[in-house]
């Protein structure tokens, strides 16, 4: 998308198109030491996790999973190419989202925003208490 476009209510769940939007600009928008990390990242909107990603990842519901990393050079789950040829990628579940968007009836932007933040910091190795950090301090920074 070339464009900037800005979402601000939604009268019906927004779709995967709106989704790739509030993601976007959550990407642009990401702590700096998230940033380094995301050269080549893609965002991928998924409705829900298909059954291999269920069973790799031993999943009982999919509605367990709210976003995925994938490293453009992973073969398998912990085992590395020696050159990333792929790009890395950010699967986002629209369905879970939802869900969780529905039960917390928090603004979806904060969601999505804190769905992306936990997940990357949870691949880069950061603490609980920096993942903690970097969103309250990446919120603070958006109003």
């Amino acid at each position: 998308m070339d464009q900037k476009q800005i979402i601000m209510n939604f009268t019906v769940p927004p779709g995967a198109d709106e989704l790739t939007v509030i993601a976007q600009h959550a990407m642009d928008n990401l702590p700096e030491e998230l940033m380094e990390f995301c050269d080549s990242l893609v965002i991928h909107i998924e409705e829900l996790a298909d059954e291999a990603l269920e069973d790799e990842l031993d999943l009982e519901d999919p509605f367990e999973l709210l976003a995925l990393y994938r490293s453009g050079s992973e073969i398998s789950p912990g085992v590395k190419k020696k050159i990333a040829n792929d790009d890395d990628v950010l699967m986002l579940f629209r369905r879970p989202i939802l869900d969780l968007w529905c039960e917390s009836c928090d603004d979806i932007n904060d969601i999505i925003r804190q769905v992306m933040i936990e997940e990357l910091g949870q691949n880069f190795d950061f603490s609980e208490d920096e993942i903690e950090e970097m969103n309250s301090r990446h919120y603070q920074g958006m109003l």
